[in-house]
């Protein structure tokens, strides 16, 4: 597997390791001779991880090509969670009293490069550490409280950070590291058969009516779970649960994004599950995917300020562009004029480095595909809303919508489902709704969406409780399985 570091400017490593490639990240992400790259490990040394920066999304576009990125997005997300080190576990409280207990000290502070600390005796705290928080270079910050000490920060740290008597521990650490000799991660646990549903009576625009909710509900208890909501500020209850399921829109800055990675972490069977969630609410990861595994979409431009002014020509005009993290419909405008095009580029380029141009495709109607578990559950077409171009219509008041009508499997086309189920492939076997068009005979991918709307009355119009009872039967099915395995462990 090749190697490779990438740094926001060369003297951001240094160190020349045998079989390791260095590169900076701005050719990374705008280079197309990189996604062309297989079997590819990237660790990501960048000056920045915040959200939308050049590190977010060198680790986001590594994971669409299917390179293995240190850290994952997944793992930068929980740098900045708020309540993040209050999730780490009881073994882990018990592993970080047992070794800072001999310090005479009340703060204490601990260098990790590649999951290991010039000390040997705190070379378990580091793996388990480095385990749960996945990046080449951190620091952990330590406090004894009243009842004892408690891991109070984490966070990545650049080159510049390490001081010069550590070097060459590090560049030994790094040696080891990427010739294979890798701390391992450890097993997840599960606890009983309950569900918990995540919804939000605040939302706007929930996923789910309160109909669905409820019928949700019955169709849990009917294939054997006792179902709980639970809401936004009750993510500490989540290890009472077997399995978590999201009907609230997720977002990766966001707490149901904290929720799906705390019950997976917990053991949890989770829909979305946080990689789900990760893959699915960035449309620049959508492109990239589909991009790469051939699936037929819109012709997309990935646009950053290199190549801005390159839209008009290889789009045309009007023209999509989209916000990465936009949501139902909100952070997509279509652009007409090319002075417009040029105000909106540098004002959604001040949010993100890097945004999605799609070239216009007017239709009637857009299909919608749900499918979970690999197949196909339900068929929609959702209508343009009137005198619209878009589902939604946002710039009416409460947002108009367009209407909709509900197809079996068998009716829909066989190339729309098909298309549909090998997208959704990409992403995992989750919960998903896929949105197409049909254009000249064409069935093009718009994008994939985890936590898709199912409202009573729509998509539920062909299956009625059968599509509630699938959707649980899968979850339940799960737990038990997980269940079964760790049976057989013991």
């Amino acid at each position: 597997m090749q190697q490779l570091i990438v740094v926001s400017r060369a003297e951001d490593w240094p160190l020349e390791i045998e079989g390791v490639e260095r590169v900076l990240a701005r050719d990374y992400l705008t280079d197309p001779g990189w996604s062309e790259r297989r079997s590819t490990r990237v660790y990501n040394l960048c000056r920045s991880y915040g959200y939308q920066s050049n590190g977010y999304y060198v680790s986001l576009l590594a994971a669409a090509r299917g390179h293995k990125p240190l850290p994952s997005v997944a793992t930068l997300q929980d740098f900045k969670a708020p309540n993040i080190v209050r999730m780490t576990g009881v073994e882990l409280a018990r592993l970080i009293e047992t070794g800072l207990k001999p310090l005479q000290s009340d703060e204490f502070t601990l260098s990790i490069y590649f999951g290991r600390n010039l000390a040997r005796r705190y070379d378990r705290l580091s793996r388990a550490l480095f385990n749960l928080f996945p990046a080449p270079l951190l620091r952990a910050r330590f406090q004894r409280l009243t009842e004892g000490w408690a891991l109070k920060r984490i966070a990545p740290i650049s080159f510049s950070d390490i001081p010069d008597t550590h070097l060459d521990f590090v560049r030994e650490a790094a040696g080891r590291y990427f010739s294979g000799k890798r701390p391992r991660a450890g097993r997840s646990r599960v606890s009983r058969f309950d569900l918990a549903m995540l919804v939000n009576a605040e939302e706007a625009h929930p996923p789910s009516d309160e109909k669905a909710l409820s019928r949700f509900e019955r169709a849990g208890e009917a294939v054997g779970f006792h179902v709980e909501r639970v809401g936004p500020d009750e993510i500490g209850r989540l290890a009472e649960f077997d399995a978590l399921f999201i009907r609230e829109t997720t977002a990766v800055n966001h707490h149901t994004f904290r929720f799906a990675r705390k019950a997976a972490a917990e053991g949890l069977v989770v829909i979305d599950d946080p990689d789900s969630i990760l893959k699915c609410t960035n449309k620049v990861y959508l492109a990239e995917l589909l991009q790469r595994h051939g699936i037929a979409a819109p012709r997309t431009l990935l646009v950053h300020r290199d190549n801005a002014a390159e839209i008009e020509s290889r789009l045309g005009l009007p023209v999509v562009l989209k916000q990465p993290d936009s949501a139902f419909s909100l952070g997509v405008v279509k652009i007409e004029d090319r002075e417009t095009l040029e105000c909106t580029v540098r004002q959604m380029l001040r949010r993100s480095e890097l945004i999605v141009a799609q070239e216009y495709l007017p239709t009637a109607f857009d299909w919608r595909v749900g499918v979970i578990d690999g197949r196909a559950l339900y068929v929609c077409r959702y209508h343009m809303a009137r005198g619209h171009w878009q589902i939604i219509n946002h710039e009416m008041g409460g947002g108009d919508e367009g209407m909709a009508d509900t197809l079996t499997v068998g009716e829909a086309p066989e190339s729309v489902v098909h298309t549909a189920v090998k997208a959704a492939g990409l992403i995992g076997n989750g919960l998903y709704g896929v949105d197409l068009k049909e254009v000249d005979g064409r069935v093009l991918v718009i994008e994939i969406n985890d936590n898709p709307s199912i409202d009573a009355g729509c998509e539920d119009a062909v299956l009625k409780d059968a599509l509630y009872r699938d959707i649980m039967g899968v979850m339940f099915k799960r737990v038990t399985e997980r269940k079964l395995g760790r049976a057989s462990l013991q």
